[in-house]
């Protein structure tokens, strides 16, 4: 299934399938694509939405966190979603959307966080990416999987690409400042939303502690790991990520795992 990319009000956005909202936020070098597995799993039981952040050409005056998620919420408001949804985040994405969830509670209904930065991140192995230098981009991009082989050459070319732009590294790197000063740890404890915490267990960039303390610091949290999985666990274990997604969804109590 490929996905068909529309434009709306300056938007450009993936809404596949009809039902139950499902937003999906992409992250710092994500893509709409990132999330292909999830909409071909769920687009044929819910209403599945991912705008394409602007994380590459926002003014710089907004450049950040807040000017994201005022972003996503011009986006939401430009889309009729006004009612409430399930709100999926990875990495910066979920960083988004913890911070949505805080502004707008009454607008997400559910919360799911894979990889999210909000508490600590180690961006592209602790440095950002060089202009001009495709094998270290290639390594980069690597070590955001625990099986280097899903760094395929088209995404390592599609990074690369946006490497070589200097307007695109300026915003880039004024975002994940803005991410690395957005510490949430004292707002956490606000979010009542039920909260599904997928994570790689050979997460490198926000390692299995970040997770634990997520589950800690978050009322209704539920925490799942998946074992040879680094940053992106909807990409790299889409069958695994999938089916605790779906059961997440699944009509009653959210509860507590064993």
């Amino acid at each position: 299934m490929e996905l068909q990319i529309k434009q709306h009000n300056g938007f450009k956005y993936v809404d596949e399938g009809q039902g139950e909202v499902l937003l999906l936020l992409h992250g710092l070098f994500g893509a709409l694509s990132n999330w292909q597995g999830v909409v071909e799993e769920f687009a044929r039981t819910h209403r599945v939405v991912i705008p394409m952040l602007p994380v590459y050409d926002m003014p710089l005056t907004r450049a950040g966190i807040s000017g994201l998620v005022e972003f996503v919420e011009d986006f939401t408001k430009a889309m009729g979603l006004m009612q409430a949804a399930t709100v999926l985040g990875n990495s910066l994405g979920g960083h988004v959307a913890l911070v949505y969830t805080l502004r707008n509670p009454g607008r997400v209904q559910r919360l799911v966080l894979t990889g999210s930065s909000g508490l600590f991140e180690d961006g592209m192995g602790g440095s950002f990416p060089r202009r001009g230098d495709y094998q270290y981009v290639q390594e980069r991009v690597a070590y955001t999987f625990y099986d280097p082989k899903v760094a395929t050459k088209e995404l390592v070319d599609e990074v690369f690409n946006v490497t070589n732009s200097n307007a695109k590294c300026l915003r880039i790197i004024t975002i994940a400042r803005s991410a690395q000063r957005h510490n949430l740890t004292k707002d956490l404890g606000k979010i009542q939303a039920p909260t599904l915490l997928i994570w790689g267990l050979n997460d490198t960039i926000t390692p299995p502690v970040v997770a634990h303390e997520f589950n800690r610091l978050l009322p209704r949290a539920e925490l799942h790991f998946l074992d040879h999985c680094g940053h992106a666990p909807m990409m790299e274990r889409p069958q695994a990520f999938n089916r605790l997604l779906r059961k997440f969804l699944a009509p009653g109590p959210v509860t507590q795992p064993a």
